[in-house]
């Protein structure tokens, strides 16, 4: 597919990057870049050889400074709510998405650009970047999850208290709240969330994958149905060959060539 605001591309084998290309709008995101955000998934998903997916921004300035508003501005109630189901829609899929997804935030990361960084597994995060869910300035509330997730990976009262203020948190705040995993040097940003996907990316792929459904799944399960969760994915790697690569590996002292079956 051709792609206008966003660009994929396989930077390594297995790794992906997709970059949401709209620089001019701080890569604001408007229903189509949502489309071609969901068709660049669907092509990742279909590749049986990928490993890890990137997400970032194009430009210095911002990852995704939010959604569009010279979109939104006019919309109905029905077209607002319909706008906040397909964004809910693709950062599911995103969020669902096999292997694991590293948000690359490289400038402002606010209202819809947050929600998208937290659809992803985790967040690795310019020295320049700066968190937020503005919306209430706009007299909106967050319309792609951002209320759910927020909460989920901060916890109830930090979420209350960013999403009702609107207030904007700088990186080292967004680590500090566990909002952001990693924070690196700007010019240093790629090549760590690269060096990450790598490391992902030389681990047994079929573990790496039930291991990322094992947790999404489990979170919202009580703690004895998410451990029967957990064997169940655990006795099936034993039904592969990655697994008996990868034990013979460890006893014979050498790397495993791992064949993702």
């Amino acid at each position: 597919m051709a792609y206008e605001n966003v660009i994929l591309e396989q930077v390594e084998p297995g790794i992906y990057r997709l970059t949401i290309n709209r620089p001019k709008a701080l890569n604001a995101l408007n229903a189509e870049t949502l489309d071609e955000i969901e068709a660049a998934l669907r092509e990742v998903e279909a590749d049986p050889g990928a490993r890890a997916l990137l997400v970032t921004g194009a430009g210095d300035k911002a990852f995704v400074a939010g959604a569009d508003i010279s979109q939104m501005r006019s919309l109905t109630a029905a077209e607002a709510k319909a706008f906040a189901l397909k964004g809910q829609k693709v950062f599911r899929r995103l969020e669902d998405l096999p292997v694991p997804v590293i948000a690359v935030v490289n400038g402002y990361c606010l209202g819809g650009g947050c929600e998208l960084a937290m659809a992803c597994d985790w967040i690795v995060a310019s020295e320049k970047a700066v968190f937020g869910q503005p919306e209430v300035n706009l007299g909106v509330t967050p319309g792609f999850g951002g209320t759910q997730r927020l909460t989920r990976i901060v916890g109830k009262a930090r979420a209350m208290e960013l999403v009702t203020t609107g207030r904007q948190v700088k990186a080292a705040e967004a680590k500090e709240i566990g909002l952001v995993n990693h924070v690196v040097p700007a010019d240093a940003l790629m090549d760590e969330a690269l060096a990450q996907a790598r490391t992902v990316a030389s681990k047994g792929p079929v573990a790496v994958r039930l291991a990322k459904e094992a947790v999404q799944r489990g979170q919202d399960l009580d703690l004895d149905n998410a451990c029967v969760l957990e064997s169940d994915v655990f006795g099936l790697c034993f039904a592969t060959e990655d697994q008996k690569e990868g034990m013979a590996a460890f006893l014979e002292k050498r790397k495993a060539a791992f064949q993702g079956r």
